[in-house]
């Protein structure tokens, strides 16, 4: 993703270019029900997940001869749910609902239903929504007795689900992350489980030395940072760098100091139970024949078409040194590449270009290839998880599997960007091009979001990526304010932004590393 600091007209670029492409407050009176929902069921839970329930509190608000208003206070206390439908029977067959609001109303006889709406459905533990209904009646209006939230009857108590498998355990907060490798199309741990890299990204370490804002842009690399993330049940991390700084060729920190506070960070991380996520995020390359819209600065303060043999490859050796022996961590070889542009967006040069590296048409620096980053990374010994990403700011994968490098240890993963601005957007697409691609090995969406702070294109992908097993980060958390997209944070405690912060949090609530389809 490019920030929204230096890149901003790279973005503004980038989204057109894509595109063109392809509550009522009323006085309360009358009786009040309380009850409690217990065995709440979610429409996605993990095997191993948490104690469900919830209270819902019916309250008549004002009643008249022959008509009523009643508000209907529903309180998640278990598991996040994403999507819910509360259904109730009128003890009286003459009693009916006239109007609702804030839910989607049908009755049929006595039988009420009451569906959530896109802005409602998601309820986090410990959160809250109100519905509520004008209604008529004639004889007696007495209040409902009997509740039920998804299907399932209200029990009264709050209940543990059982594990629906013996196979998905439940990661140990107290756990450092686990060591990770390829085998197939899953990225599994040493002992063989299968593990999603389920989390964040988390900028700032590619652009704040360059920009005179030290490492981090004033975010905290703390345990109550960390605290933070884990609360909202965050198992991956991914920290985009600066090749200059992390090598002392330019920025403030650099160098050694830039490597000690990544190295720092990370080992952190780790013993959070969060995989870290390197990635070579800016870096060398003058592009002075690019377009009035791109970075033309030979320096790495911005995104280029590829990595530059320059630097990139000292950088992985220096990196994959660092952390070599250390398998909790797992490199993303570079970010976003789009070596077609320099070929009229000729495909097959970018894919040998992305591959080969070397002299490629229309880019005036020499490239590093992904075959060089990987034979640059094993030549250390360092046997960590690589991710390597396709064309068109990685997310075109048509060819991913033809142009993947070779790797002695066949240990790569498909890294997949999937914006809402980008080509590759729907369903049908991703059905096409990122499934099969997923059958023959892991997919990891290092990055996604959508371009109007929502949540709607997020969660379309987030079901089909979790229905599909992929790995998915999004972007970013960071508390830059949500005016356009891809912001999850309000501040550095993980308040979530309302619509794409929510939203993903409650998705993220739901989810097991260790569970897979």
């Amino acid at each position: 993703m490019l920030t929204k600091h230096a890149e901003a007209a790279d973005r503004i670029y980038l989204k057109w270019r894509d595109q063109m492409k392809h509550r009522h407050a009323l006085l309360t009176f009358g009786a009040v029900a309380v009850l409690a929902l217990g065995s709440m069921a979610a429409t996605t839970l993990p095997s191993s997940a948490a104690s469900t329930g919830c209270s819902v509190t019916y309250t008549v608000q004002s009643q008249w001869p022959g008509g009523f208003t009643a508000n209907v206070a529903i309180s998640n206390l278990g598991s996040a749910v994403k999507g819910w439908t509360l259904t109730f029977d009128f003890p009286n067959a003459d009693q009916k609902v006239t109007q609702g609001w804030s839910a989607t109303w049908t009755q049929s006889k006595a039988h009420v239903s009451a569906a959530s709406l896109n802005w409602n459905g998601s309820l986090g533990t410990g959160a809250s929504t109100s519905i509520g209904f004008t209604g008529a009646w004639k004889d007696a209006n007495p209040v409902p007795t009997s509740f039920a939230l998804n299907g399932t009857t209200c029990t009264g108590s709050v209940t543990t689900p059982t594990p629906t498998t013996t196979t998905s355990p439940t990661p140990d907060p107290s756990d450092p992350a686990p060591r990770l490798r390829v085998s197939g199309n899953k990225i599994v741990t040493s002992d063989d489980k299968p593990y999603r890299l389920l989390g964040v990204d988390r900028s700032s370490g590619e652009y704040a030395c360059v920009q005179g804002k030290g490492q981090w842009d004033g975010g905290p690399v703390d345990q109550a940072s960390v605290d933070a993330m884990k609360s909202w049940n965050i198992h991956a991390v991914r920290l985009p760098l600066n090749e200059e700084c992390w090598l002392g060729v330019n920025g403030s920190p650099s160098g050694a100091t830039y490597q000690q506070g990544v190295k720092a960070y990370v080992n952190l991380l780790v013993a959070n139970g969060i995989t870290p996520i390197l990635d070579l995020h800016w870096t060398t390359g003058a592009y002075s024949n690019g377009p009035d819209w791109h970075c033309k600065d030979a320096t790495a303060t911005c995104q280029k078409p590829m990595p530059d043999a320059q630097y990139a490859p000292q950088f992985w050796i220096s990196v994959a040194n660092t952390f070599k022996g250390n398998d909790s961590v797992v490199f993303d070889l570079f970010n976003e590449p789009y070596p077609e542009i320099g070929s009229d967006w000729n495909k097959t040069l970018g894919w040998q270009c992305l591959r080969d590296g070397g002299t490629c048409t229309g880019i005036p620096y020499e490239v590093a290839g992904m075959q060089d980053l990987v034979d640059a990374v094993r030549a250390t010994g360092a046997t960590n998880v690589l991710m390597v990403g396709g064309l068109e700011w990685a997310n075109d994968m048509r060819e991913w599997l033809a142009y993947k490098p070779n790797d002695r240890l066949n240990n790569i993963a498909a890294s997949w960007h999937a914006y809402s601005f980008n080509a590759c957007a729907t369903a049908s697409c991703w059905d096409t091009q990122i499934a099969p691609l997923a059958q023959q090995v892991p997919v990891v969406i290092g990055e996604f979001g959508q371009d109007d702070c929502g949540y709607d294109y997020m969660d379309t992908l987030m079901d089909w990526a979790t229905a599909h097993g992929l790995s998915h980060l999004a972007w970013t958390w960071n508390p830059w304010g949500c005016s356009t997209g891809g912001v999850l944070v309000k501040d550095w405690n993980g308040t979530p932004e309302p619509g794409v912060g929510e939203g993903y949090k409650a998705h993220l609530l739901t989810q097991n590393p260790y569970t897979t389809p």
